[in-house]
């Protein structure tokens, strides 16, 4: 393990934090709100931090292996949640440090529970470093340091294969930095396109900003108690219609800013994706039509659901948890599919899905006929079998993790239900849930808070990173 290399590059993560702390800062001033001054007290706490981290850990060896990837990318992420929590306890807006870790959790990890019941109480400045978390959080705030500073070396692939997503990470062009450059520029690009078409449907900039925040990352946070439920139909489309594109696999954007619309068309995982989410919108607008005042109204608020949900960002149009069984089973499903692997969406991924379900094919065909060689393949490409082992021990992993949050949040006396979906809202980073949940987490226990927590930054970073840091082993030198 390079122990100096990890504290190195996180000590940049701090530095990092506290410029981004700017921005609030920036936002307090302009709306002339005191809060400001706790963002440039948490942005001093951060810079001292980082600069220490920096000098002490000075190194000429820069490799990176996978392990220090995986410890790079989880405590960089807890860093930044424990960091970020503080505006939020030092200006009292959030007085309790776990509720501000919580909520600073949810949003980093683009999961958009919250344990606010007033969302509108909130200050300008603190909607929006809430919502802004969500932007960062959603491409990855290690993409974006590997995409600023030059002399990581070639093998801070180890650190996007960490942080991005997926079963499968590769580079976009040779240069990993240029890689992440070109996911943040097409992640910023389309930010400000959903920003401007929200700005000419009526909505306030500042509103508009938040939103697309939310929707970039799939985080969901609003600054409405009712989230987009206020919201005219065309900005309701808008919404719904982007938070459908961050839910794809960035790949694709680039194949198309390349020209290669064949190949990108040609995308299993993109075609899988678009029907699910499709066939899910149809299922719960037939199930809704007699309780809305027509076709056209349940079509959009059938789609908006399907997804708000199956990209994990979490944005309401409608009181759900009225809506017939049938709409919500689908909705409980959808939860834990999740968006394309390579996106800011969360879930398992519809990418693992497809390889689960070919690996049972493939099982079923070897059960008929013992002695035929059964093959898999995936957008072309034969998938071997470290891959497809790779996907069922991540399910395996993944269902003990649900199972254990479930457990331990049950302590707190919530029904079956709302335990249930509050588990797959955040291991899945959706926001929503069933129940009282469906209006926030407060009604949690401090313990409860932690669990979800560290359950959300799981579901973010797909369990590994998490786990392998904090075990003895991972820290060997050899």
């Amino acid at each position: 393990m390079n122990r100096r290399m990890v504290f190195n590059i996180i000590g940049y993560i701090a530095m990092a934090e506290a410029l981004l702390m700017l921005l609030p800062a920036l936002v307090a001033l302009i709306y002339l709100e005191p809060g400001g001054w706790s963002f440039v007290i948490s942005a001093a706490v951060c810079a001292v931090l980082g600069a220490v981290l920096i000098l002490s850990s000075g190194t000429k060896d820069h490799t990176i292996y996978a392990r220090e990837g995986f410890a790079i990318v989880a405590l960089g992420w807890l860093l930044m949640s424990a960091l970020g929590a503080l505006p939020f306890v030092i200006s009292r807006e959030i007085p309790s440090y776990i509720d501000a870790f919580f909520e600073t959790v949810s949003g980093f990890t683009t999961t958009g529970a919250s344990i606010l019941r007033d969302i509108e109480a909130l200050s300008h400045c603190m909607l929006f470093w809430r919502s802004f978390t969500h932007f960062i959080g959603g491409m990855g705030v290690l993409i974006f340091i590997m995409a600023v500073i030059p002399n990581l070396a070639d093998r801070s692939i180890h650190i996007m294969r960490a942080e991005v997503p997926g079963p499968v990470v590769g580079k976009l062009v040779p240069r990993i930095r240029d890689t992440a450059l070109i996911l943040y520029l097409i992640y910023i690009s389309m930010t400000v396109l959903e920003t401007v078409l929200l700005v000419i449907g009526g909505m306030p900039l500042f509103d508009s900003l938040i939103h697309a925040f939310g929707t970039a990352g799939t985080g969901g946070f609003s600054l409405k108690n009712s989230s987009i439920t206020d919201y005219s139909p065309y900005l309701q489309w808008v919404i719904a219609i982007f938070m459908s594109l961050f839910g794809v696999n960035f790949n694709i954007y680039y194949l198309l800013l390349r020209r290669k619309f064949r190949t990108a068309a040609g995308s299993a995982e993109l075609r899988i994706y678009y029907a699910i989410m499709i066939t899910a919108a149809a299922v719960i607008t037939v199930s809704i039509l007699p309780r809305t005042s027509g076709a056209g109204e349940a079509i959009r608020l059938g789609f908006f659901k399907a997804s708000s949900i199956m990209t994990t960002t979490g944005y309401v149009t409608a009181p759900y948890n009225d809506w017939p069984q049938l709409a919500k089973t689908v909705i409980f499903i959808l939860m834990f599919i999740g968006g394309c692997a390579g996106s800011t969406g969360g879930g398992v991924k519809v990418t693992r899905v497809i390889m689960l379900f070919k690996s049972i094919g493939r099982e079923i065909k070897r059960l008929i006929h013992p002695r035929a060689v059964a093959r898999v393949g995936f957008e072309g490409k034969p998938l071997d079998d470290h891959t497809l082992h790779g996907v069922g021990s991540y399910f395996a992993l993944y269902i003990a993790v649900f199972v254990c949050t479930f457990l331990l949040i049950s302590v707190d006396g919530l029904t079956f239900e709302e335990n249930l979906s509050a588990a797959a809202s955040c291991i899945n980073n959706i926001g929503p849930a069933f129940g009282r949940v469906s209006a926030g987490f407060f009604d949690y226990s401090g313990f409860s808070k932690v669990v979800l927590s560290l359950a959300m930054l799981g579901g973010r970073l797909e369990i590994y990173p998490l786990l392998l840091t904090f075990l003895p082993s991972t820290w060997l030198k050899k």
